[in-house]
């Protein structure tokens, strides 16, 4: 799955899956830029990946603020002259139950997982709808299709996210260009590694495959959303997560 030629955008890439998608798609041509808040974490990302052969930029970015997503959109396209693929994979968690949930840990979820995709893709269109060709992927949850008890906010976000990629799918997909999510369950990553070990052997026992994910299992379902192979492929949540929710 080639995709030589091609320049891809990921959001979140400094830690977890979107520093695994970024790894992945550069290792299949692409040149990418990486978006994050964390500089030192950003220049790491492109030496590891520059290292092993590939092209990585850096473009520092709360994708929570506007006018700082405006301006590192503005960069990125001056100086890698386009944006074939975008991966909004920002996201954070600021778990509370509804009752007690202040409405600040509320709007900084919805802003950060999900505003901030909406942000992302009207900068990154505009290439897109010029060229003729696109992929759009939006990294959801599957708690944003089943919910979770003390993340109403996240869960909201999540959730949000599916219904913006079936719109944008179809405001976009006359000029091939394509919008997909994936929804990832249950996956070892910095926000995961705060569980205790009672949530951890409770959730393996609701994954058929018996395994948590890795960031690698995601990275893959992006690479192949992001591929010439899923070109009749728009509109759809792909469900990386062990069997743990099916249908």
């Amino acid at each position: 799955m080639t995709l030589s030629g091609r320049v891809a955008l990921v959001t979140g890439a400094s830690q977890g899956i979107g520093h695994e998608c970024a790894i992945r798609l550069a290792a299949s041509g692409t040149t990418v830029a990486v978006a994050a808040r964390n500089q030192d974490k950003l220049n790491e990302l492109v030496k590891q990946i520059e290292a092993s052969g590939g092209k990585a930029f850096a473009f520092p970015v709360d994708v929570a603020d506007e006018e700082q997503v405006k301006a590192a959109f503005k960069a990125a396209i001056g100086q890698l002259g386009k944006i074939d693929i975008l991966v909004n994979n920002a996201g954070i968690t600021r778990d509370q139950l509804v009752m007690r949930m202040k409405r600040a840990d509320w709007d900084a979820v919805l802003n950060t997982n999900l505003t901030s995709a909406y942000l992302c893709i009207q900068q990154a269109i505009g290439s897109m709808l010029k060229q003729r060709w696109g992929r759009i992927i939006n990294i959801t949850s599957i708690f944003g299709q089943m919910g979770q008890a003390g993340q109403a906010n996240y869960a909201a976000s999540k959730a949000g996210l599916i219904g913006l990629t079936m719109a944008i799918a179809r405001e976009v997909a006359s000029r091939n260009i394509t919008c997909n999510a994936v929804a990832p369950g249950f996956i070892e990553t910095a926000m995961t590694s705060g569980f205790t070990d009672e949530f951890r052997h409770k959730a393996l026992k609701m994954v058929p495959l018996g395994r948590v994910g890795t960031p690698e299992d995601v990275a893959s379902a992006v690479a192949f959303l992001a591929s010439e192979e899923a070109s009749y492929i728009t509109g759809h949540v792909l469900n990386v997560n062990g069997g743990m929710l099916m249908g």
